[in-house]
């Protein structure tokens, strides 16, 4: 069965996992949405939401600097207790997450953040690119609507693919490890720094490298 988009916002609205989630889930189980949901909540992705509401004030404040001094990023993790928060596990995290945004440059933690005048102009520039491409008028809009999902899924930290794990986003891997650890966890702002940023320079390919180090 194919899977609809109403499909998946059932299933998100019903379990509260993530949107991929929701899809890969619905494909596994051929459209079943029963099925669906077992599927999630062995992988402990539908009992992650039941805790995404929970007040999270504590955590931890990760640093990380690329060799060399050329990048630095500072993000801040919260977590529910003191406890958690001095976990190996959630250090681990911490800093997993913090090399994955020195790597990938999220403007933005999750979509809701994207200011409204500068989504705005993305559409703006979005559907000039598709008419200048000769595409019909009546298909403009939807193809604004989807290339605008490709751009929360470049800039938007929770929707970009984990470095370390193309196969899964942040948001997933957050919802893991809500899972295993018990408590609500939550990226709550960062900033990157770069070396020169705005200024003339060479490009380099800086995924390759941090992961290089990071397998050091």
């Amino acid at each position: 069965m194919a899977v609809t988009a109403s499909m998946v916002k059932e299933l998100r609205e019903k379990t509260g996992a993530g949107m991929l989630d929701c899809k890969k889930a619905l494909d596994e189980s051929n459209g079943d949405v029963t099925k669906a949901i077992e599927i999630l909540r062995e992988k402990g992705l539908a009992a992650a939401a039941n805790k995404s509401g929970r007040i999270a004030t504590e955590g931890v404040c990760e640093a990380y600097i690329h060799a060399g001094g050329r990048i630095g990023v500072l993000v801040e993790i919260n977590c529910e207790t003191d406890f958690v928060g001095k976990t190996d596990q959630f250090k681990e995290l911490a800093r997993d997450i913090a090399m994955h945004i020195a790597a990938m440059s999220p403007r933005y933690v999750r979509r809701e953040e994207v200011p409204m005048e500068d989504l705005e102009k993305e559409k703006e520039i979005l559907r000039a690119q598709a008419l200048n491409e000769g595409k019909p008028e009546k298909i403009v809009d939807k193809m604004v609507e989807g290339r605008i999902n490709k751009y929360f899924e470049e800039f938007c930290l929770m929707e970009q693919s984990f470095v370390k794990d193309p196969d899964k986003t942040i948001e997933t891997l957050l919802k893991e490890k809500i899972s295993t650890i018990g408590e609500n966890i939550s990226v709550r702002r960062f900033v990157r720094y770069e070396l020169g940023e705005g200024m003339e320079k060479k490009v380099d390919n800086f995924v390759e490298e941090v992961m290089a180090q990071a397998k050091m």
